[in-house]
């Protein structure tokens, strides 16, 4: 059966399917079926690729130096024997469901080999994760339109969407150098604001410190410069998602944007989730796309395709969890801020690619992609502070007694995403979380008291 682009529901997403691996079955986030790619360091040991399966990771490497990977799936594993995983993305889909099969065979209760693979397991508690390639570029759309709706609502109330969103997927090109894997602390940034209150700018530390709720995208083959990816073949340019945390810094953001667009108030940090959670694995999670309602224009024709309209937006619920100092002091669990789901994305991954090479622009192994945040239409899932809290007019209150209007130092932000279908196995990305640190010393004049 045929799901959207080279994903298809096969044998490794038999949700009766069981693991050699003690605690995978039933795990959250990595049971047989998913087996998402990362890198990981064992403690004292060096760099290298590996697999999540339930609360281990199996060492690529020693797998295949025991003879357990061969042919193309051995293909995928010598390409990331330089310490990440841009030469294994960069071999496409063929060798990545190749490995997806062997290692399926291999971690199944009822393997031929199940008893050779404790010694290749690591449990992931002491291992250190590490961002699974080296991101060349990375660019941010803004393809979720409730957050565009509401976001534009409290700028433009006349015109919360400009002319151009239902016709172009929007983005911009972010900072690759600062990003960072889930786990890494995030430090406040200093930037220039003007608060209404005051007749010219000043400089200090952000007071407006939000997060964004986003999957990141993870690109495989690449293409050449001056060679447009066309939207049918743009599906095979995807190695995988990950959760993603696009920090904004609102009162920056507020000042710098015009003319042209975010630039200190999104570079100082950007947070992902380790683990590259493949296309192969969220083959039942395809649906159809429907955020664009009847009535909107239709795609011009190189956005338009339809395989990708009838499978090509995921259904993945997204909740975004706040624990503050006060609350893990008090032994309180993360309060839960918000839900969303994937389907809300006004435009596909397909068309984000096909538009981004539209003009010749050539995208490489492991470049990154945001979708943007990813909020749905009800006041319980919008996917930032800024929205939640309507700039900050209406705070929220947590369940430790606080109330939020934008982050303050010590809180710390966890997205989590899971696909979930009848008559399948529930998978998840693992977390991606970091905590905000306060602003460094700064040697220049900080905001004047209110």
């Amino acid at each position: 059966m045929r799901t959207s682009g080279s994903t298809e529901l096969d044998h490794t997403h038999d949700p009766s399917a069981r693991s050699c691996v003690p605690g995978a079955d039933g795990h959250p986030d990595f049971p047989i079926q998913n087996l998402p790619l990362g890198l990981f360091s064992p403690e004292g040991g060096t760099t290298r690729a590996g697999v999540a399966i339930g609360d281990q990771i199996l060492d690529l490497a020693a797998a295949q130096a025991a003879g357990l990977v061969t042919g193309d799936a051995a293909r995928a594993v010598t390409a990331a024997e330089s310490g990440d995983l841009n030469g294994m993305l960069a071999l496409g889909t063929g060798p990545r469901r190749a490995l997806r099969e062997q290692l399926f065979a291999l971690l199944r209760a009822d393997g031929p080999d199940r008893d050779r693979v404790p010694p290749l397991l690591h449990a992931a508690a002491s291992c250190t994760l590490h961002l699974p390639a080296r991101i060349g570029d990375y660019t941010d759309f803004f393809v979720g339109i409730d957050h565009a709706t509401n976001t534009g609502r409290q700028f433009r109330p006349e015109q919360p969407l400009l002319p151009n969103y239902r016709h172009v997927p929007v983005g911009y090109h972010g900072r690759a150098s600062s990003i960072r894997p889930s786990g890494v602390p995030v430090r406040r940034p200093h930037g220039q604001a003007k608060p209404p209150h005051l007749d010219a700018p000043v400089f200090g530390p952000s007071r407006r410190l939000d997060y964004e709720l986003e999957l990141g995208v993870w690109i495989g083959p690449g293409n050449a410069l001056g060679t447009p990816v066309p939207i049918a073949e743009a599906a095979g340019q995807v190695a995988g998602f990950c959760l993603l945390n696009d920090w904004s810094a609102r009162d920056i953001q507020g000042w710098e944007y015009q003319p042209l667009g975010p630039f200190l108030a999104k570079s100082f940090a950007t947070t992902i989730s380790p683990w590259i959670v493949t296309p192969e694995a969220l083959a039942p999670f395809r649906i159809p796309q429907t955020a664009r309602p009847s009535g909107d224009p239709d795609p011009l024709p190189y956005l338009l395709d339809e395989a990708d309209q009838a499978g090509g937006a995921l259904d993945l619920e997204l909740d975004i969890l706040l624990s503050t100092r006060a609350a893990r002091e008090a032994g309180l669990p993360p309060h839960r801020v918000a839900r969303s789901n994937a389907r809300h994305m006004y435009w596909t991954v397909a068309q984000m690619i096909a538009h981004h090479t539209s003009g010749g622009c050539n995208l490489r192994p492991g470049d990154l992609l945001g979708t943007g945040t990813l909020s749905g239409p009800d006041p319980e899932s919008c996917g930032s502070l800024l929205e939640t809290t309507h700039g900050g007019k209406a705070p929220i209150r947590l369940a430790s007694g606080e109330e939020r209007r934008f982050l303050e130092d010590g809180d710390e932000v966890i997205l989590t995403a899971r696909g979930l279908r009848e008559g399948f196995a529930p998978i998840g990305f693992g977390a991606c979380r970091a905590t905000v640190c306060p602003a460094p010393v700064y040697p220049a004049p900080a905001y004047p008291a209110p």
